[in-house]
């Protein structure tokens, strides 16, 4: 009988080395503990996520116990919960530029804080949260709700302009208000736009009347381009189509528009060739 339980456990033991030299075994997947989140919400234009491990109640007190009071907090399990923000935004009335943040949270009987760290390393190993890298600090409001058994980010009440940021676990819910100026990133955007669009017709007439010499249609991309925005680079790039045409006093116009549009541009690159042509074009017709 022993030896039939020596093979037997044998057999056993040489199943359990093979499996485990399986790749398939290299790549078993179990349950996290705290098993890693995301969640993501656009408010007008402007991509607001969060990433995060979702720790359980299982049965725990969590506040004041699991989570102690008056204790900085990762606000998370595993390592600091990040959230990052594609535009600028106030965060709880406070301004904050685009980019990613570890949240952490100061838990309290008397009313609890959130801060947003800039350095995103924090609790990763043994390295402890500064506090000189808070880059703001703001009141956050709590609210008693029904048993939520693992922890989450939601966002609610959103608009065009605004959202709240709520932290729930366990019978808690901590929220911080978020407002961007959408009005102001559409405006900006709608720039960005005409400016593209009009540098980009510039860039075709200068291409057509380099490459193809069809000064005509060269010119019809120059003024579409200034008709969007007049800008130093449009009007040098027309001045030069129309000085290729022989048109030169309307040329020797369009060099002093860009000129003059060009004395508070750093990035006037053609400063030497439009004073040049200045110079040359006066008095040609």
């Amino acid at each position: 009988m022993r030896t039939m339980k020596n093979v037997a456990l044998g057999c056993l033991l040489s199943a359990l080395v093979a499996l485990v030299a399986t790749p398939a075994a290299a790549q078993l997947k179990l349950p996290a503990a705290s098993p890693a989140a995301k969640v993501m919400q656009e408010v007008g234009v402007t991509e607001i996520s969060i990433e995060y491990s979702s720790p359980g109640v299982k049965g725990r007190k969590v506040w004041g116990d699991l989570v102690p009071f008056d204790k900085a907090w990762r606000t998370g399990a595993n390592a600091a919960s990040k959230i990052t923000f594609s535009r600028d935004v106030t965060f709880g009335g406070k301004p904050v530029p685009a980019g990613t943040y570890t949240i952490v949270t100061l838990p309290s009987q008397k009313g609890w804080k959130m801060m947003l760290n800039k350095d995103l390393t924090i609790w990763a190993g043994l390295k402890p949260y500064d506090p000189a890298q808070d880059l703001v600090t703001v009141d956050a409001t709590t609210t008693e709700i029904p048993l939520r058994e693992r922890l989450a980010f939601l966002f609610s009440n959103t608009t065009d302009d605004a959202t709240s940021l709520d932290m729930e676990w366990e019978k808690l819910r901590v929220s911080v208000p978020i407002k961007v100026d959408t009005a102001a990133h559409v405006q900006a955007g709608m720039q960005t736009a005409v400016v593209s669009s009009s540098r980009m017709l510039a860039n075709m007439a200068r291409h057509v009347a380099e490459s193809t010499k069809d000064y005509a249609a060269a010119l019809k991309h120059a003024d579409a381009s200034v008709a969007i925005q007049s800008t130093w680079y449009n009007q040098w790039i027309r001045a030069d189509i129309l000085a290729r045409m022989g048109k030169y006093a309307e040329a020797r116009k369009a060099a002093q528009a860009s000129w003059d549009l060009g004395q508070n541009d750093k990035g006037f690159f053609f400063r030497d060739q439009v004073s040049k042509a200045l110079a040359e074009w006066k008095g040609k017709k």
